[in-house]
């Protein structure tokens, strides 16, 4: 009986890219490691952003009780007793007063929105949350930054002292409480269109898409 004379077929080579990882040595996936502690940088960058938006709501307050349109009132005395009313019935101060704040913090949601980015060219939950909680606890500190340091709460001791007849301006009130969400909506969304028009984009190939990867993490053919 004859061997056969085909020649047995040479022995497999591996290629760097399917090289198994030597005994004793854990398979890990592609970028181990990176995750743990790049979250924990982004959780504390958040932190800082939140801080940082939110100090800023000191100038907000500020910027409020310095534009803010003042509400006159008038005090009469009536059988011996102050009453208050608002000398111009139809007048717009009110309206205008929120306005004023939900104008100053749609302009301070975009400035911090374009601040972030600026910083960190990138998206990311927590920045996003940082953003929004950010806003939402600098818009809380200026409303009561403006009332703190606008006219006095109240309003029969001002008319006393005023005087009878005389003009003098009702304290600063934020009656549209949703106001206080201006600054987190404007800043998330401009940071949405900033990410969208200049964030980091993935490597592709001419006129192949995306770049394709094996799950070892080197580019396929």
């Amino acid at each position: 009986m004859t061997a056969p004379l085909t020649p047995p077929p040479p022995p497999h080579e591996p290629s760097p890219h399917d090289a198994w990882p030597s005994p004793g040595t854990a398979a890990a996936p592609h970028d181990a490691g990176r995750d743990g502690p790049g979250m924990r940088t982004e959780l504390r960058e958040a932190a800082v952003i939140t801080v940082l938006v939110a100090i800023t709501g000191v100038a907000l307050g500020l910027l409020w009780l310095w534009l803010a349109p003042r509400v006159p009132l008038v005090g009469e005395v009536v059988d011996d007793s102050w009453v208050v009313y608002l000398k111009d019935t139809e007048g717009e101060q009110a309206v205008g007063v929120d306005g004023t704040f939900v104008l100053l913090a749609v302009a301070f949601g975009a400035v911090s929105a374009a601040a972030v980015f600026a910083w960190r060219r990138r998206g990311g939950v927590p920045l996003v949350v940082a953003l929004a909680l950010g806003g939402l606890l600098g818009s809380l500190l200026a409303w009561r930054i403006g009332v703190w340091l606008g006219p006095g709460q109240d309003v029969i001791a001002q008319a006393r002292a005023a005087g009878k007849g005389v003009t003098f301006s009702a304290p600063l009130k934020l009656s549209a409480k949703g106001a206080l969400l201006a600054w987190s909506l404007a800043a998330l969304l401009v940071h949405l269109g900033l990410t969208a028009l200049f964030g980091p984009r993935d490597p592709e190939t001419y006129g192949q898409g995306p770049l394709q990867k094996d799950p070892y993490g080197a580019p396929r053919a």
